[in-house]
């Protein structure tokens, strides 16, 4: 497994260009491996993610299954010219993965599509609608923490700043209401968007692992279901 890391330029209109369109970035990912691992089954993924950490640092994260090359991102949203190094950073995920143990702790963050399945009228088949609070979108991924291989930590109560839905620590950010159209099959995909960043106990290390190569939840296909995990500071 790797883990590859690129900084798009947001000043050429390319790179706004793949921002705006998770469709568009989805194939430029895909560009990315000569053979791409088959999405059924429950083997590993290719799964991406976009960090915006500021107007002008957005990172782009790729966990996969083969090394890629990113080459051509660099030309259409890089900087071609702007040294000798390829562009881009990809590390060895699979030994970072085998260090992981029950216990222990880390920083994540994850990039999801909290939905749920809902019937407006009996009779009716149940329609994917997205979760549009936080505190529904944080109640979503608690409800999946334990069968992805961890728990969220909890919070001091002394360090808590509201009586209730601030037992954890995890923050709920960067919401993005998305719209694209998908021109193979004809129509606009409409979908949300939001990052969690929190700090979590390792309770299956094996279920963990599953969860960081094959992604949480839906819309892995449109930047969804990335987790990372950094050392907690």
């Amino acid at each position: 497994m790797y883990l590859t890391r690129f900084r798009i330029n947001t000043a050429r209109r390319e790179g706004r260009g793949l921002l705006g369109s998770p469709h568009r970035m989805h194939a430029a990912v895909n560009m990315s491996f000569p053979d791409l691992p088959a999405r059924e089954g429950t083997g590993p993924r290719v799964l991406w993610r976009v960090d915006r950490n500021s107007a002008a640092e957005v990172l782009l994260f790729v966990v996969s299954p083969s090394r890629p090359d990113l080459t051509h991102l660099v030309e259409q949203a890089g900087w071609p010219a702007a040294s000798e190094s390829p562009g881009w950073q990809t590390y060895d995920y699979g030994s970072f993965l085998d260090r992981i143990t029950a216990g222990s702790t880390w920083s994540f963050r994850l990039t999801a599509n909290p939905v749920h399945s809902i019937r407006r009228k009996e009779g009716e088949p149940t329609k994917r609608t997205a979760h549009i609070t936080a505190r529904h979108q944080t109640a979503w991924l608690l409800d999946r923490q334990i069968d992805a291989g961890f728990t969220v930590a909890a919070k001091e109560p002394a360090a808590r700043l509201l009586e209730r839905g601030d037992e954890h620590q995890l923050v709920v950010r960067d919401k993005r209401d998305l719209q694209f159209a998908k021109a193979s099959e004809r129509r606009t995909v409409t979908l949300t968007a939001v990052t969690y960043d929190g700090r979590l106990t390792v309770t299956d290390p094996d279920v963990l692992r599953r969860t960081l190569t094959q992604g949480l939840g839906k819309a892995k296909a449109y930047g969804c279901g990335l987790m990372t995990l950094a050392p907690v500071r």
